[in-house]
């Protein structure tokens, strides 16, 4: 190790381009929402594997404990014992969080009482070694996850001067520091609540080391969406502002209703946007904007009409008389009414008004929109402008809300952009295993009694105490899967001491009501701890102090938890973050979890188990997810037996997206609008023009056979996005500016901007097309090999299939040619096939081709970093076979059977290997490779079996620098992922260390086999180490 770490310091302290072992370099850990770098990343992967730990921070907060306590509890488990110091400076830190941590009995916890102790250091022993880390970080989660913190890590051995001397003076303010106990923590308490955190800035944003810029002193309100000075409400209107969020969709109404791009005037609109961002103040500031005679108001609840009125009120003071129009009050006469769809769906309420009464009609909640009662308001009234504002638009019962608001969509700002934008409280997600519901299958199956058992009511208490909330005190929703369970789940807890009651469809909303006053209750003796509830409270109330949700049913539907995950996100005053608990049994429609909370609906397996594996790194802001070993375990099962491409799903998603557009939406449209991976279309039946011509009837019988096919094979193997120089080709023949690359002819939301008719097809020379290609950012040396490489792929010769008993090209069994082949070879000239621009002059190929091309560019780019590229492939995106020998230069497509693990070129100018991490039991004892990482940049790669060091694929490995020879890594986790590799970067075989082994045969006997270290050029980072390495999922 010694010597590893002397290079890896000369790399960091004296010449960044001296390769070194990457772990053991110094280096800034930081937070970068770009680049998806959470110092909180670097934090969990150093207490997962070491053997014991320190920390010692000046601010300790419940948050900062509630992202590192599922692996403290692992930690726990382990018998890996900590000590941590925290300080009673400024009294920041948080008498909650110092109970969270009193729970673990391996962590020695103390507190600095006096002096200004303000150090932050986190220390990680190993066997061999410690980390460190020192920097800014206080363990608080926005230090960990959002703030600008600098922090420097290094490495040092356990005696060396750095470690002794910083572990020293730990220890001389650890031994001279108070344990934290229950007796102290009462006192410490006292003193918390009646003097508070030491007010040289406002708490918050002493958690977030920063003081607020002077000459900007506005903030969002907690618990409004919309904007005050300071964050107080006055009498004053001018003090009311829009936030961003508001003001960007005010724009877009304003475009909307004058007519923008050459569209005409619209009279309706919809806004979609996560619920807590502020939708009824956005509709208040564009009412002020549009100035209206008589405004309407049209809710589903009593309560809600008259909090929109209040808001209103706020905005427009006197200037407007406001009344409502629900139950016992008839205010007609007034400026602004604001009425609930059961009173104003009546017949002779209706007719109190004339059609064009309301100049402005607001529909909140507006996806029930389909209901008669809805249809009949909408159909009666005839106002100057419609909108119409949800959280979620799209139904399952087949209706499309959108038409009634003519397609046009002002705004769309859905969970994760509202997380990231820093307008909904942060959330601490808890998966949990539910350990009375171990049946396969559907959740009906489960028993009464098993889902009531005391066993199981035990494990729903201890869990939610255990996990907590941010200030200690309780305002929790449960949602149940069944009516009779959430009554008697309530009934125990009350017997068990808790203050609860189970609300059902059966309650009226006064009863309602009256349950939500209690929950916001913060003494009273009337208070409730809990509602239980199935389903009334997924949508349409609005109770800003819930801080914990405890989830006690299948995830049926990602809309559904969205929803419930909903109605605890909105920010209020003294709110920090909310606690969400999910008890995941046995189901099948677990993986519906992940495509919820990541708001990833591109239904893709690989990005599924990513996101699950590496936890909070991509969600947003301050906000974690964790699961427990056994959940996280159900949730890849259930990811690896569902089929992503169901008839009946795919055809849900298209028809959502289609009643969103108002038209026959085409791959692209997928994209822009965040919906499923328009290549799962694709995969199902092999193009997308294949799929629209089994669901619209304007594309059946359209194209001939040959076309067909040609759009088939393009689809699959040219424009899947996996190399760019295919696409490059297209777009200069097709006459886009490559200049600019695709984004002429696509712009950011994935719109056609290039006109089909306005396309060309022009001819390029080889030399003209290479100096074109200088000006392109996502080429890297368009060489003629792999110019060359693109047309044969172009013309479909790389891929073959069977025919009349033997692999033939694909271009000679179907007869297809789409570059002119004969002018390349002869005259170095680029052109369309005769054939090829016949076949454009169809527009639905036209059309379907020119999609395909575009989803090839977008997905390219998507996933394109330039520091990632390694000559044509990108550091960990993936690759099937057939894609790594495209992008290597190859002219054909070997079989899979005869690449095995591996297999050089003919030139030995390239060796690609392929690995399958963890491997079935049940396979041949002469494949049970022992490939594994050794370290983030060391991996053990083991020969195809029956090789010895004289064997020539060896030798020729061996002597890889006389050759020139380039070894590229794919590694997959297991064989569940399907037939794709991630690609972790090239490698240099330390041939010193080849060592010829043994290993078993199914018969007893034994073959040779050769051992060999490959040092990879760029390390692995730890989240994709850690999904890899681990055998968990």
């Amino acid at each position: 190790m010694e010597s590893e770490l002397l290079k890896s310091l000369k790399t960091g302290f004296m010449d960044k381009n001296l390769g070194s072992f990457s772990y053991y370099q110094p280096k800034l850990i930081v937070n970068d929402k770009k680049e998806k770098k959470k110092i909180l990343s670097t934090l969990l992967y150093e207490l997962r594997h070491c053997e014991s730990f320190v920390f010692s921070v000046a601010f300790l907060s419940k948050s900062g404990v509630a992202v590192l306590i599922n692996t403290l509890e692992e930690l726990q488990q382990k018998g890996v014992r900590g000590e941590v110091l925290v300080s009673q400076y400024l009294n920041f830190t948080e008498p909650e969080a110092l109970k969270s941590l009193l729970q673990f009995d391996n962590i020695d916890l103390r507190i600095v009482t006096n002096g200004d102790f303000h150090a932050k250091g986190y220390f990680f022993k190993y066997p061999t070694h410690y980390s460190m880390i020192v920097g800014s970080s206080n363990l608080t989660a926005p230090a960990l996850t959002t703030n600008k913190e600098w922090n420097l890590y290094v490495v040092g051995m356990e005696h060396s001067k750095l470690i002794e001397d910083s572990l020293e003076i730990f220890y001389q303010e650890y031994h001279q520091s108070k344990k934290v106990d229950d007796r102290y923590i009462k006192a410490y308490e006292k003193i918390y609540i009646h003097q508070g955190p030491l007010q040289i800035a406002p708490k918050e944003q002493v958690a977030e080391h920063r003081l607020p810029a002077a000459e900007d002193q506005l903030d969002y309100t907690a618990d409004s969406g919309y904007q005050t000075n300071n964050g107080y409400t006055t009498d004053f209107i001018s003090t009311l502002k829009p936030n961003p969020m508001q003001y960007e969709a005010m724009e877009n109404l304003t475009k909307i209703r004058r007519g923008f791009d050459g569209k005409p005037k619209q009279d309706k609109a919809m806004i979609i946007s996560a619920t807590g961002t502020g939708k009824t103040y956005l509709s208040v500031f564009d009412a002020q904007n549009f100035n209206p005679e008589r405004l309407l108001f049209v809710v589903h609840r009593g309560n809600i009409a008259r909090a929109a009125m209040n808001s209103y009120k706020e905005v427009f003071g006197s200037l407007k008389s406001m009344g409502l129009f629900s139950g016992g009050h008839k205010d007609t006469d007034k400026d602004f009414v604001f009425s609930t769809v059961q009173t104003l769906s009546k017949e002779y309420n209706l007719k109190i008004f004339d059609p064009s009464t309301f100049d402005y009609i607001v529909i909140d909640e507006s996806h029930h929109a389909g209901a008669a009662t809805y249809q009949k308001i909408l159909s009666y009234f005839k106002p100057k402008f419609l909108l119409g504002m949800t959280a979620t638009p799209e139904r399952t019962d087949g209706y499309n809300v959108f038409k009634d608001f003519d397609h046009n969509i002002a705004f769309e700002v859905r969970l994760h952009r509202a997380l990231d934008e820093n307008m909904l409280c942060p959330f601490h997600y808890y998966g949990v295993t539910d350990v009375s519901v171990d049946v396969e299958g559907d959740s009906k199956e489960v028993s009464f009694d098993k889902l009531t058992s005391g066993e199981r009511v035990k494990q729903i208490i201890d869990k939610s105490k255990f996990y907590g909330t941010d200030n200690g005190k309780i305002h929790g929703l449960v949602f149940c899967n069944l009516t009779n369970v959430a009554e008697e789940l309530s009934r125990k807890f009350n017997k068990r001491g808790f203050n609860t009651i189970a609300l059902t469809g059966k309650d009226s909303e006064e009863g309602r009501e009256a349950a939500i006053e209690r929950l916001e209750m913060e003494e009273e003796t009337d208070k409730l701890d809990y509602i239980f509830t199935v389903d009334i409270f997924n949508e349409g109330i609005d109770i800003p102090k819930v801080n914990q949700i405890i989830m006690l049913r299948p995830t049926q539907s990602a809309i559904v938890f969205v929803q419930q995950l909903g109605r605890g996100l909105r920010k209020t005053q003294g709110k920090e973050y909310l606690t969400v608990i999910d008890f995941i049994g046995n189901y099948q429609n677990n993986y519906l979890i992940p495509v919820a909370l990541y708001g990833d609906g591109s239904y893709s397996k690989d990005r599924l188990r990513k996101l699950v594996a590496t936890g909070s790194t991509e969600i947003p802001g301050a906000s974690s997810i964790n699961f427990d070993r056994i959940a996280k375990e159900e949730i890849f099962k259930a990811i690896d037996t569902a089929n992503m491409q169901l008839k009946k799903d795919l055809d849900r998603d298209y028809d959502l997206l289609k009643f969103k557009l108002g038209k026959v939406p085409m791959m692209m449209d997928f994209v822009a609008h965040g919906s499923r991976d328009p290549m799962l279309y694709v995969r199902y039946s092999n193009s997308y023009y294949n799929y629209l011509s089994l669901r619209e009837e304007t594309y059946q019988d359209q194209l001939d056979e040959k076309a067909k096919k040609v759009l088939e094979f393009f689809s699959l193997h040219v424009a899947n996005g996996k190399r760019y120089e295919e696409l490059f080709v297209l777009e200069a023949l097709l006459g886009i500016n490559v200049e600019k690359s695709s984004q002429a002819y696509v712009d950011v939301q994935g719109n056609q901007e290039v006109r089909i008719d306005e396309i060309s097809t022009n001819e390029i020379s080889k030399k003209e097309l290479m100096e074109s290609s200088l000006a392109c950012d996502y080429l890297n040396n368009l060489t003629e090999k792999k110019l060359t490489s693109a047309v044969i792929n172009i013309n479909l010769q790389f891929m073959k299939e069977r025919f009349e008993g033997k692999l033939i090209p694909i271009n000679e069994k179907y007869n297809i040619q789409i570059l002119d082949q004969k002018r390349y070879e002869v005259e170095g000239v680029l052109a369309f096939s005769n054939e090829f621009i016949n076949h454009l002059q169809h527009p639905v190929f036209k059309e379907c081709f020119l999609d395909q091309l575009s989803y090839g560019i977008y997905s390219f780019q998507k996933d394109y970093n330039p520091s990632k590229d390694i000559d044509g492939f990108v550091l960990y995106r993936k690759y099937a076979r057939k894609d790594v020998f495209r992008i290597l230069g190859w002219d054909e497509n070997p079989l899979a059977q005869n690449v095995g693990g591996y297999m050089i070129s003919k030139d030995h100018k390239d060796c690609a290997i392929f690995v399958n991490y963890h491997k079935e039991e049940d396979i041949s004892s002469t494949t049970k490779y022992e490939d594994r990482f050794i370290t983030p940049d060391l991996f053990q790669w083991m020969s195809k079996s029956r090789r010895k060091l004289d064997s020539k694929d060896v030798r020729t490995i061996g002597n890889y620098k006389e050759h020139e020879m380039r070894l590229p890594l794919f590694v997959k986790k297991h064989n569940d992922e399907g037939f794709e590799f991630y690609y972790m970067g090239d490698t240099e075989p330390l041939v010193e260390q080849f060592e010829e082994q043994k290993m078993d045969t199914d018969n007893g006997k034994s073959v040779s086999v050769v051992k060999m270290m490959l040092k990879l050029k760029s390390p692995v980072p730890h989240e994709m180490y850690e999904y890899i390495t681990s055998k968990e999922g």
